[in-house]
């Protein structure tokens, strides 16, 4: 399932439970998928997805960078659109998850001492 779908099935369920907050967060965020699907004449990629989810995170946190401090209202939906558009964010691997995938693609590769020549191959 797509990210637009995910994003499109989860608007449906805040319109049946009557939460226009994250409805208009979720109309948003699909409004802007749909622009970049519409601009590619294609299906987009899961990294293209997550590029326009990122942009709109990026452009929350600045919209409450901006937010005039006595201003508690705009600060408080720009929170909430944060903690709505995260929830389809990618999730960062930990330490160790990374650790274990340089370990298997290094076990992939027959690398035994990695050297910067073995590095750039693991990089691809």
């Amino acid at each position: 399932m797509s990210k637009m779908d995910e994003v499109r099935a989860e608007m449906v369920k805040a319109l049946k439970s009557g939460d226009k907050a994250r409805k208009n967060v979720l109309s948003l965020l699909l409004s802007d998928l749909k622009a970049k699907w519409i601009d590619k004449r294609a299906d987009l990629t899961q990294a293209e997805e997550n590029a326009v989810i990122a942009k709109e995170i990026k452009q929350t946190k600045e919209t409450l960078e901006t937010a005039p401090k006595d201003r508690a209202d705009i600060a408080g939906q720009c929170r909430f659109a944060l903690s709505v558009l995260e929830e389809f964010a990618p999730r960062p691997l930990g330490e160790e998850e990374l650790r274990g995938l340089i370990r298997d693609t290094a076990v992939r590769l027959s690398i035994v001492q990695p050297s910067p020549h073995d590095r750039g191959r693991m990089m691809k």
